[in-house]
């Protein structure tokens, strides 16, 4: 008995850090006033024929803290790559030079760090339901055991274990939005 329950906290801890991988996912990309490659992580564009990321299709820099530099491997596709920008609708105003896309990062507004920061707060607490989704399931499943023969002491300590597992990765989405509330708010 003693293995399943082994198997159900490692499985909890494994679906815990899975929600909070795809925190850090959705908040790279909510962007923090400063030029970041990762802002342009969801541009596609049509490189003969096939839908290709922005990423393989060319190399991203960041030449300074407002500036996003895209050097396409290919210099044929620099209009294919502009208008993939702006089809993303991402708020941004690229340019070329003939040889790479230059993209200024305009410095965002106190109100619009304001509504970042809320909207920050959303995914923070969608990822904070789903770890208690977790827990729930996982408290679920020693019940379950519980019925089946567990002893009552190993099936509280068990449901004590998901507990103290869960109060350590709320505190870590806490940590991540503290870290990104402050990211944003700084100008």
């Amino acid at each position: 008995m003693t293995e399943e329950i082994d198997f159900y906290l490692d499985l909890t801890k494994e679906q815990m850090n899975d929600a909070v991988s795809h925190l850090e996912l959705v908040l790279s990309k909510i962007r923090a006033g400063k030029a970041s490659p990762q802002m342009l992580r969801s541009v596609t564009l049509d490189y003969y024929g096939v839908q290709t990321p922005l990423s393989q299709a060319s190399n991203i820099t960041t030449p300074d803290a407002q500036t996003i530099l895209v050097q396409p491997f290919d210099k044929t596709i620099i209009t294919e790559i502009e208008q993939a920008i702006i089809d993303a609708n991402l708020g941004f105003n690229p340019s070329n030079n003939g040889e790479s896309v230059i993209i200024n990062v305009p410095p965002l507004t106190e109100d619009r760090r304001r509504e970042l920061v809320k909207q920050a707060k959303t995914e923070i607490e969608n990822s904070k339901v789903s770890i208690r989704n977790v827990r729930q399931k996982t408290n679920d499943e020693i019940k379950k055991l519980g019925k089946s023969g567990l002893s009552e002491d190993l099936e509280r300590d068990a449901c004590n274990n998901v507990q103290e597992i869960t109060n350590q990765f709320v505190e870590k989405v806490d940590k991540i939005f503290s870290v990104k509330e402050s990211e944003i708010m700084t100008v």
